[in-house]
């Protein structure tokens, strides 16, 4: 299996990630007791060498003990300190030769520090969730902590039998012995670290709608007493489901699953084949629904396509706001054109000084790059007509599935569907900071006002 090796670091988080090799797998065996927030895990990573042999190479892991650590089955040389677990082989590994690594470590894992609070491990007031855009990932387990880096999951977590374990990715076994009970889950489709959700709850779970045959089972995964609101808030999930693959392909997973956490959050965390969402979102009277959408739309795009780095973070976000904007649109509420109008106006009271094209760190979450890129979209909607630019998202999907992309490579994609030449469009939207004018829909849709 041939590696490319990747560019370097990532310009946003150095000290994340390490390009000189890439992860094929992790497995993960977790011990977790909610009562004093004890995590045990074991790690089994497969990796591949890049185009040098490694001498060393690093890991990401949190303040951690370190128990057992072994390349290939040898003792390695290692340091671990400021969330970097650095490892010197015995051996050096030859250049694309397939490696080993077991890592044993336990704990107490908590949020990691960043620019926008705590990421990561959360120890609830009964429980536990994982939310690691961007760097959380560490906080409970060694992780090569970069986007463009996907690989497959194999996790197991352990806890007291009165817990539920939701993880992204499909159950394939649940196993009691005496007061504890094992989950065992399974992510086959490469996955970046961050994307690895977790929740550890009391929850009663349900299926949302009938996925019929060859559909995609969605369960949801809720606190019994929020049952009533949570069955009409996410009602229509299957149909937003039925939409985005209308729109965007095939759901690129094998399933999906939502987790209601019983304590509030911000915003909701998309993770590979789960979203999760606070006790807020969920308050009968659908008033999150855009959100719903939002993550849904996720599991296309940043999930399945990803970006190579985190300057691109327009490619999730953009797109997860279309994809409100398109199901508003076809679910009798707002048009995209009202929606593009709404959030040009806002954009025009803020300071123009964002580039979609490379926001800066500080800016990863600023509401500019979810409103404007959701309006870049728009313009290349307006720019190519409704027929190409929905051919266009579907290939782009296609094209990139399991994979990442960049800026670049959406505006090449772009251009192929188009009649006329888009480096215009997109030196203005992603490359300029000054806000263009309002894009505007050629044709409507029927029964809409533009």
């Amino acid at each position: 299996m041939a590696v490319q090796q990747s560019a370097g670091p990532d310009p946003y988080f150095p000290d994340n990630g390490d390009a000189r090799y890439r992860v094929h797998r992790y497995e993960l065996a977790l011990d977790y007791r909610p009562g004093p927030n004890r995590l045990a895990g074991t790690a089994r990573i497969n990796a591949i060498a890049g185009r040098s042999p490694l001498t060393e190479f690093q890991l990401n892991l949190a303040d951690f003990r370190i128990g057992r650590l072994r390349v290939d089955g040898r003792q390695p040389h290692w340091t671990h300190r400021g969330g970097r677990l650095r490892i010197k082989p015995a051996k050096p590994v030859r250049a694309g030769a397939a490696f080993t690594v077991e890592v044993h470590w336990s704990g107490n894992p908590k949020p990691v520090a960043s620019p926008w609070g705590g990421l990561g491990w959360e120890e609830l007031a009964d429980g536990a969730l994982v939310a690691s855009q961007p760097t959380g990932a560490p906080s409970w387990y060694p992780c090569n902590d970069r986007p463009a880096d996907k690989a497959s999951y194999l996790i197991s977590v352990t806890t007291p039998s009165a817990y539920a374990v939701v993880a992204g990715g499909r159950l394939l076994t649940r196993t009691t012995k005496a007061s504890t009970t094992t989950w065992v889950y399974e992510q086959s489709a490469p996955t970046s670290s961050y994307l690895v959700g977790l929740a550890i709850g009391k929850f009663q779970t349900v299926l949302l709608g009938d996925p019929g045959p060859g559909g995609v089972p969605q369960h949801g995964h809720i606190p019994a007493h929020l049952l009533p609101e949570f069955s009409r808030d996410f009602a229509r999930q299957p149909a937003m489901m039925e939409l985005f693959q209308e729109l965007f392909g095939p759901y690129p997973f094998d399933e999906y699953a939502v987790a209601v956490t019983e304590e509030e959050l911000d915003v909701p965390v998309e993770a590979q084949g789960l979203s999760l969402f606070g006790a807020n979102h969920v308050d009968g009277a659908r008033g999150s629904e855009r959100l719903v959408a939002h993550e849904l739309a996720h599991q296309w795009f940043g999930n399945c396509v990803s970006v190579a780095d985190w300057r691109h973070i327009w490619l999730n976000e953009g797109f997860a706001k279309y994809a409100e904007w398109l199901w508003s649109e076809r679910s009798g509420g707002r048009s995209a054109q009202q929606l593009a109008a709404t959030a040009h106006q806002l954009l025009a009271t803020l300071p123009q000084d964002l580039r979609l094209a490379d926001p800066g760190r500080r800016s990863l979450f600023d509401d500019r790059v979810y409103e404007r890129g959701g309006l870049t979209l728009h313009a290349v909607r307006c720019a190519l007509g409704d027929e190409a630019f929905f051919r266009m998202l579907r290939d782009w999907v296609r094209l990139h599935r399991s994979g990442t992309v960049t800026t670049a490579a959406f505006a090449e994609h772009v251009a192929r569907f188009a009649d006329e030449p888009t480096a215009g469009l997109f030196e203005a939207w992603v490359y300029g900071a000054k806000l263009p004018p309002l894009p505007v829909l050629a044709r409507p849709l029927p029964g809409q006002a533009p």
